[in-house]
Order: C-alpha cells, then structure tokens, then sequence
C-alpha cells in the first residue's frame, strides 16, 4: 500500500475519532497545518460525525482509553493563528504546531544527530511509545538507501522536496506506507529535504553494509 500526496480517508477517519495514538496523531496533524484540502476533509467528516451523534441515542460513558486518546488528540491540535500575526512574521518556520513544541524549536534550533553520509535526523519523544517519531534531514540530490518497512511509515515533508519513482513530495504532501512498498526516495536538487517520519518497526534496508550499521544508527 502507498498512500500518496493526501491522507487516506481512513486514517484521517481515525485521527477523527481521536482512536490514533499520539505518535501517528502528531503525523497528521503537522500534514493538516500544512494541508488545507485535508483540513476540509477533516471538517466534513467532523460535520457529518456531529449529525450522527445529534440522531444517535444516549450518550454512553467514555472508556479510559478513549479518553487518553482524546486528550492526545487535543494536544497535537494546531493552535489558531491570527493571519496579521502570520503575516508580521520575519521568517515562516519550517516546522508548524504542534510539532515546533514537540521538538523544541524550529529546525535551526536543533541538535541534529548524524545518520549516514551527511545525512541526520532528530528523535522526538512521545508519551505513548507506540512508535518512532523523528525529523529527517537528507542533503540535496542524495538517495535514502532502498529499503522496504517492518510496519507502517507516516512521511511529512517539511522542506526541499523528495522524489519516489515517478512522484515529486513537496512541502506539505504526505507519505503513507507499509511492507509492501520497496523504495529509495531520492532528495530533490538544491535543498536539503527535511521530513518527519513515523515508524513502528525498523527499516529493512536491501544493503547489507547499511544493515550492519543499522543499530549504531538507530534507524
């Protein structure tokens, strides 16, 4: 399954529903700040949710679970910013909320750890350790080594741009994929791509020199 440029309608079902753990959440929330037709999306499913509810029956008790979901879901809501303050900005950041909290600040502000030739990345924890969530930052024109997944990837891009096969991801554009897809998203030329990306299994890379090192990485 590759999923590309917009979310699924599934997924974005989920995060909906607030049934994402916070990890995935984060994904597609910094795709919706970045992604109006999504966040249209998003606005028609929560209208046509709200309709059900109003014809639905008694409202049942909320389980523990669905709770901490909601409250996960609520903090990887991007918070509203009037447009004469965005406008009054000297410099756009690179990375828009929530996902500027969660890493700290904005990507000058980081402290890249390396992760192959001129290659880095930049882990951000969360609460609910279903998956890893790290920042990418790929040099212009180089490739990622070809690999294929162990579990589910979510890829934001957030600066410069990536290609895969036949498909240009720039700012904004979004990445679903699993074990069935084998790629080497190449960097795009004179930016350095930067993405987020959600994983919940290591990478299998096709290179054995690069699967010995797997570990020391971390990826």
């Amino acid at each position: 399954m590759s999923v590309w440029h917009h979310i699924s309608d599934e997924l974005l079902l989920d995060y909906a529903s607030g049934s994402l753990a916070e990890s995935w959440s984060l994904a597609v929330a910094t795709h919706l700040a970045l992604c109006p037709e999504s966040r249209k999306r998003l606005h028609a499913m929560e209208m046509t949710a709200g309709a059900l509810l109003r014809d639905a029956g008694p409202v049942q008790e909320i389980s523990e679970g669905q709770w901490s979901a909601m409250k996960a879901r609520m903090r990887a809501e991007a918070p509203y910013t009037p447009a004469s303050v965005a406008a009054s900005a000297a410099k756009p950041s690179v990375l828009p909320e929530p996902l500027r909290s969660y890493a700290g600040g904005d990507v000058d502000k980081l402290k890249w750890k390396p992760l192959g030739p001129g290659a880095y990345h930049f882990p951000i924890p969360t609460r609910d350790g279903e998956a890893q969530v790290r920042l990418l930052k790929i040099p212009a024109g180089k490739p990622v080594p070809e690999h294929t997944h162990g579990g589910r990837e979510l890829t934001v891009v957030l600066a410069g741009c990536f290609r895969d096969g036949d498909d240009v991801f720039r700012r904004g554009d979004f990445e679903e994929a699993d074990e069935d897809l084998t790629h080497q998203p190449i960097a795009g030329e004179g930016e350095d791509c930067i993405c987020l990306a959600v994983t919940d299994a290591p990478l299998k890379f096709k290179s054995w020199i690069v699967r010995l090192v797997q570990p020391v990485l971390g990826i």
